[in-house]
């Protein structure tokens, strides 16, 4: 089938349809790198049920273990870990207002993983039909939910991880304490959970002029720049605010 825009030329068509099967073997190695994904052998085993700070139905914080964020008939457990607080050399500038905006900078959210986040919040009523999804960061509890109901998120699950070696032990964070936005998958087989998957794309190697696009399949954000004459903006870096 091929199809035909108004005014299009002979030449745009013949371009076009040669991106076109570029772009179908970039559908088939994606699904090839998903199945590929589904058929990894079994990962390590979890060594701790972590304790993490969450809201609790009352609204007052309590105490939740990483074998709780299981609900029933959801086997796969996705974590993201939310930079909060932020790199150290990240001088993007803060919230301009809240409580959030009184905090020093390097203590504040990273404006790369808010968008993100922005993004996901809009995600969780479809993807908890089949899967359960957190956000860990290390800062405490109260820090985290008060620029949640900021930013106005309302469907995020939203723990600190700062009584835990969570990051840590699961690469998001340095040895020298700096946090990484690490996306993790666990599943849950009976009673024992073990790793899945981890964006490890965030620590191999890039090409010149890449990101290491880690989670950029998760990404609308970017992936709408990669559609546009422009493509993505080689100087502009996420911002929590715009002029």
């Amino acid at each position: 089938m091929s199809v035909r825009f108004p005014g299009e030329s002979a030449e745009y068509r013949a371009a076009r349809d040669r991106l076109l099967a570029h772009e179908i073997e970039l559908r088939r190695a994606t699904e090839a790198v998903a199945a590929a994904r589904r058929q990894l052998p079994l990962g390590g085993t979890v060594p701790d049920d972590y304790v993490f700070q969450g809201n609790g139905a009352d609204g007052t914080a309590t105490n939740v273990r990483l074998s709780e964020l299981f609900a029933p008939g959801r086997s796969s457990l996705v974590i993201y870990s939310f930079m909060f607080p932020r790199d150290a050399g990240d001088d993007r500038p803060g919230p301009a207002s809240g409580q959030t905006a009184a905090l020093k900078l390097e203590e504040g959210p990273c404006p790369s993983c808010v968008a993100l986040l922005d993004q996901l919040d809009g995600a969780v009523q479809h993807a908890s039909q089949h899967i359960n999804l957190a956000v860990v960061a290390k800062s405490p509890l109260p820090r985290i939910l008060t620029f949640a109901k900021e930013r106005g998120w309302r469907r995020l699950r939203l723990l600190s991880s700062a009584g835990n070696t969570y990051n840590r032990d699961y690469l998001g964070e340095t040895a020298e304490g700096a946090q990484r936005p690490m996306l993790n998958v666990f599943h849950r087989d009976g009673g024992v959970i073990r790793h899945f998957w981890g964006s490890e794309l965030l620590y191999a190697p890039t090409d010149p002029g890449q990101d290491p696009r880690h989670v950029g399949t998760l990404e609308p954000v970017w992936n709408l720049f990669d559609l546009t004459p422009e493509g993505r903006p080689s100087d502009w870096d996420e911002q929590l605010s715009y002029a």
